[in-house]
């Protein structure tokens, strides 16, 4: 993959480029919004991994560079890298469309694996959302008719699909078979009323309807 890593913290942001550029891939870093914009252009990367807090005020310059990205490089792959969970910019990025965005916890680079397959997924037009975004996310939700309806064997696995997970995946991490999990999904979509369609995603529509709610 070509990977740009935004962040403005040296060590963080070259020890990673590091150790991705020794799995082959070809990365380019910057260490601000600006410099960002620049190597996405001269780069163009298949995904930009971004911290949402970067000079020179240390608010959002990340997450405003992020969706400006998305808007004029088609086909980009964002994810949204922050030391705390900030639910507020996840709305903010997913209401861009819901296609190659992630969201991931500094404390997530300690597993190259696990960083490099979200990196992955994100880049092939997927989501990868950190498991404790989901938590926070979904306690916040509860109030909400249709997901008051789910059982709460159907909330964990509408919390998997957040986080980007096949049904193959979540059947494999709960040891069920992946037809288990299929019947799992057909209620979730009944439930929270989403027909099958010809234009839209339910899989994507579920997910925003549960980030949605607060």
């Amino acid at each position: 993959m070509r990977v740009v890593i935004a962040e403005d913290l040296a060590i963080l942001r070259d020890g990673l480029a590091q150790l991705l550029a020794l799995r082959g891939h070809d990365v380019a870093v910057a260490g601000d919004a600006a410099a960002l914009e620049e190597v996405v252009a001269a780069h163009r990367p298949d995904v930009a991994v971004i911290d949402i807090r970067m000079p020179p005020t240390h608010t959002d310059e990340g997450l405003r560079a992020a969706i400006g990205l998305r808007r004029r490089y088609r086909g980009i792959g964002i994810l949204l890298f922050s030391q705390y969970v900030e639910t507020r910019f996840v709305s903010q990025l997913l209401a861009e469309g819901s296609a190659g965005v992630g969201y991931l916890l500094k404390e997530r680079v300690g597993d190259l694996d696990d960083f490099t397959d979200a990196l992955a997924r994100v880049a092939a037009g997927g989501t990868a959302l950190d498991p404790e975004v989901v938590t926070q996310l979904m306690g916040a939700r509860r109030r909400d008719a249709g997901l008051a309806r789910l059982t709460p064997r159907e909330r964990d696995v509408l919390a998997l699909m957040a986080e980007g997970r096949t049904n193959a995946a979540i059947a494999a991490k709960d040891a069920v078979t992946e037809r288990a999990i299929e019947k799992h999904v057909a209620n979730i979509f009944t439930k929270l009323d989403l027909p099958a369609s010809g234009s839209d995603h339910r899989r994507v529509l579920a997910v925003l309807r549960y980030l949605e709610q607060r």
